[in-house]
């Protein structure tokens, strides 16, 4: 089967400034389906958040991954799967089905993809026993679950206890995640596959995604395991590599400050097997915002294996002051060479009534982290009926391991002059902030 699977994920969503935290990079290898043959289920997400284009690119990488197995299977040419492998397709919404059994007519198959219309709740507790129940005892043949979804369970038995009967029974299960409009629990499809689920679990937030996932994950179960792998890992600018953990499997080494190469001998070349590797990367960079951890990742293996590596963020905090009133944007021109004199026409511009601008600064003092802080400013002159005017903001959660002061900066009130002009003006500030969140985000 090749490479089955391959991760790489970062321990934390959020760090600060000069912050250190874990990476792990996963691989899992199996033999191939030609000379261990394969019984695969393809369970397929086909509820109401999957209308439109995500419904259409996962018919189009189902049938990829069709076209990938029978042709790796010798099979192409007849349009069958061959070397005694089957799949079958089970589709499912707010109940689930058998759209075909085990088969090994690519047509077939291809048709009940085609014919899947979106509609209904998310039952996978039944798309589960659906795809389990497909499997013939009295067969020798591998068993896989390939679950597709988009969504959190809404009907049906809880899925967990299925799947892991499912795995128990000695099926390995693969689940492919998109992001739908109505959520993803990854924590459940974690669950349900089999584990490590760092290597049997892939998601993405793009529905354009899919027909890669599913093109990868076929092209690697036809492949007879990995052997020579090299991994070499090059992380972002922005950080700097610490510690590697010494690997279960092969061996690692730093090469850079920022890079390091991890070698494998074999890889399920003759049963599925998993391999991970550990190490901690340390902020170095001065900027806040999402970074992505790694600047480039390479695989190689000997069988050619076709393997890409996901790209982590991290969102850096760097404790910048808060400017919660935004600059007017400028505006672009060009001066051409030679000319003495240039017109620019910049278009319209209101003007504020004659007055002043005062702008506020101030420093909350203690923020607590995970944290958001409104913040209310009331500025006036004292009179009744005089000026007055009331500003309320969202001051952003911090990410710091304490408590810590947060610069509040470009707080603008235009307060309208009276008579007579420029005179000496006495006003008032009143100032009130609370914490937004009883608990931590």
């Amino acid at each position: 089967m090749g490479v089955t699977n391959s991760n790489k994920t970062a321990d934390a969503a959020a760090i600060c400034c000069g912050d250190s935290f874990n990476v792990t990079l996963a691989l899992t290898a199996a033999p191939d389906i030609v000379t261990n043959p394969t019984d695969i289920v393809l369970a397929l997400d086909r509820s109401g958040s999957m209308s439109g284009t995500p419904l259409a690119d996962m018919k189009a990488g189902a049938k990829t991954f069709i076209d990938i197995i029978s042709e790796s299977t010798g099979g192409s040419g007849s349009g069958e799967i061959g070397s005694g492998s089957r799949m079958a397709i089970v589709s499912f919404a707010a109940t689930a089905r058998a759209d075909t059994q085990l088969v090994t007519s690519t047509s077939e198959l291809k048709a009940a993809v085609d014919a899947l219309a979106a509609g209904g709740g998310t039952n996978h507790g039944e798309a589960f026993e659906k795809a389990q129940g497909l499997f013939e005892p009295s067969s020798l043949n591998a068993r896989v679950i390939v679950m597709f979804t988009d969504g959190v369970t809404t009907s049906g038995p809880a899925p967990a206890p299925i799947a892991a009967a499912a795995r128990a029974a000695g099926t390995t299960i693969y689940c492919i995640g998109l992001i739908g409009s109505d959520g993803l629990n990854v924590a459940a499809l974690n669950n349900w596959a089999t584990d490590p689920d760092y290597s049997h679990v892939a998601i993405t937030p793009d529905a354009a995604d899919l027909e890669a996932l599913f093109a990868e994950l076929a092209a690697n179960i036809s492949k007879p395991g990995a052997t020579d792998v090299l991994i070499k890992e090059k992380l972002a600018a922005d950080f700097e590599l610490v510690d590697v953990e010494p690997p279960a499997v092969g061996s690692a080494i730093i090469t850079g400050p920022r890079s390091l190469r991890w070698s494998i001998g074999s890889l399920g070349t003759t049963s599925s097997e998993s391999a991970a590797l550990h190490f901690l990367a340390r902020h170095t960079g001065h900027t806040s915002g999402s970074v992505k951890v790694n600047e480039s990742i390479d695989y190689s293996d000997a069988e050619g294996n076709e393997v890409h590596f996901p790209e982590p963020e991290v969102y850096v905090d760097c404790g910048e002051t808060v400017h919660p009133e935004p600059c007017p944007e400028p505006i672009e021109l060009c001066l051409a060479g030679c000319e003495e004199v240039q017109e620019l026409e910049l278009g319209e511009l209101g003007v504020a009534s004659p007055g002043r601008i005062v702008e506020l600064n101030l420093c909350l003092k203690a923020v607590c982290p995970h944290k958001r802080v409104a913040l209310a400013v009331q500025l006036s002159d004292g009179f009744e009926g005089g000026f007055s005017s009331l500003k309320t903001y969202t001051i952003p959660a911090h990410c710091g391991r304490c408590c810590r002061d947060v610069r509040v900066e470009g707080i603008l009130f235009a307060v309208p002059d009276s008579a007579p002009h420029c005179q000496k003006r006495k006003m008032y500030v009143r100032l009130l902030a609370n914490y937004m969140d009883s608990s931590e985000l």
